[in-house]
């Protein structure tokens, strides 16, 4: 008796928070959105399956990691024309678990900003990942695809390693060339 009360308690109270849940991860998901695509006047989320679909398959050998493109959302200017693209990427290959990122990229292929949706690295290492510092080098680059370097940036396509946090680095990177990869080589043909 005493399980099925404590199960039906713990389906009840599942019941009453997975809404409040679902709006607080939309609003994170949009607040996102405005910080990657700042130009953009809406939000539009398309059925990307099949070009997702063959972006997932493609980078696998890419030698980007264990990474996927999880969904796009289409930005939208005023008069309700793509001017880019939200994509969300997902790397397997975090030092802490999976980090998911939200990767802002124009029409022409400008990279105009990157905002986690979810990271949970080293506190004062990998977490320095989430700093504006870090997260600008990404920003306002046109480039196929970005490399990390310990030894300094010195090209549009290179991206500073995190001291004591190559992995994080190398994973959030992996992440933005699959979402580069999914708008240049699926959507923008």
């Amino acid at each position: 008796a005493i399980t099925v009360v404590s199960g039906a308690c713990r389906g009840g109270a599942y019941e009453i928070t997975k809404g409040p849940i679902e709006a607080a991860e939309l609003a994170a998901k949009e607040e996102a959105f405005r910080t990657v695509l700042a130009d953009a006047d809406s939000f539009k989320l398309d059925d990307y399956s099949a070009a997702i679909e063959k972006a997932n398959t493609d980078v696998a050998a890419m030698g980007f990691g264990n990474v996927q493109v999880d969904e796009c959302a289409t930005g939208l200017d005023a008069s309700g024309s793509p001017m880019g693209y939200v994509v969300t990427a997902t790397s397997g290959d975090g030092y802490g678990g999976n980090i998911t990122v939200s990767i802002g990229i124009t029409t022409q292929g400008e990279v105009k900003g990157i905002e986690f949706l979810t990271i949970g690295e080293t506190a004062g290492l990998g977490m320095n990942a989430d700093t504006p510092e870090w997260k600008g080098q990404f920003a306002d680059k046109t480039v196929e695809s970005f490399t990390v370097t310990k030894s300094g940036a010195s090209a549009d396509n290179e991206i500073d390693a995190i001291g004591g946090a190559t992995i994080t680095s190398n994973a959030v990177t992996g992440a933005v060339n699959s979402a580069l990869y999914f708008v240049n080589g699926c959507v923008n043909q």
